[in-house]
């Protein structure tokens, strides 16, 4: 997963909390800490803690244009919303593993739990650009600055932290900014599909505008010309699905990894923070 390009650089980013991977600044962290297993999205097995074999001594993927073709296809989805570089360059100073092997493990259980607390910045830091939750902005920013010390934290700190009960506080805050930004009770009663399993449905052109999709199973759904303006798609699991002329322009909460994992074509609109992958 080091060195993954597999979607092309947004146009004038900013980026000033480093929530985008930033591979050259990484040790290599994602292709050594996480575990493998044989699969459509993967060509080997491959024990947490032991590094990718395509992993070469500069860090680098040795095969990061062909992940894919070589069976990789997890590699091209993967994202770690920065925490990569944050736990190789903040959290341990520019140490890597090999350098410090005495930190390694230490290292390697650090980065998913950095790469939660970068996910809640992603969905607070777009919370406070969205104009219908004014009400709530102000608690979204303590929120967010709360969540942003966290990730200067030691790592015998972080080690410690309870990830799951900070991350039920900001989801509360994060719902209440999608009913907010969705409307009202009746409009959302009717498009309430929370953790629906959907998995290979067929919703071409499908009104799912300001639907709560929160977790919803899409796998494999043909969602060709759906209009997914201003839906909560927090956590919604999209993979091979069809978004070929797909609306998602407005949409709440979507992330990289969403749309990598999911099909598309050039008639699929995205929000403009995210970046149309290569492979579509």
């Amino acid at each position: 997963m080091s060195e993954n390009r597999d979607h092309t650089e947004p146009a004038a980013d900013r980026d000033p909390l480093g929530l985008r991977a930033d591979c050259e600044s990484c040790f290599g962290l994602c292709c050594v800490a996480l575990t493998l297993t044989v699969s459509a999205d993967f060509a080997i097995n491959k024990d947490a803690g032991d590094p990718c074999p395509n992993l070469r001594s500069d860090y680098r993927c040795g095969i990061h244009n062909r992940l894919r073709p070589q069976g990789f296809q997890g590699c091209t989805v993967y994202d770690c919303f920065g925490a990569g570089q944050k736990v190789s360059q903040v959290t341990f100073e520019g140490k890597s593993w090999r350098e410090a092997p005495d930190t390694a493990q230490q290292m390697f259980a650090i980065l998913p739990i950095m790469r939660q607390l970068h996910e809640l910045l992603w969905y607070l830091s777009e919370a406070l650009t969205l104009r219908q939750a004014r009400p709530l902005h102000n608690e979204i920013g303590r929120v967010l600055d709360r969540t942003e010390r966290l990730t200067h934290s030691t790592p015998d700190a972080l080690m410690e932290l309870d990830v799951a009960a900070h991350r039920g506080e900001v989801n509360t805050l994060l719902l209440r900014t999608s009913e907010l930004v969705r409307g009202g009770a009746r409009r959302q009663k009717k498009k309430e599909r929370r953790g629906a399993d959907l998995m290979g449905a067929d919703l071409r052109n499908a009104d799912l505008s300001s639907a709560n999709l929160r977790g919803a199973y899409l796998i494999g759904a043909d969602l060709r010309g759906a209009d997914l303006r201003e839906a909560d798609l927090i956590g919604v699991d999209f993979r091979d699905a069809d978004l070929g002329g797909a609306d998602l322009t407005g949409s709440l909460f979507l992330t990289q990894a969403q749309i990598n994992a999911a099909k598309g074509d050039s008639g699929t609109k995205l929000p403009p923070k995210l970046t149309r992958p290569t492979h579509w």
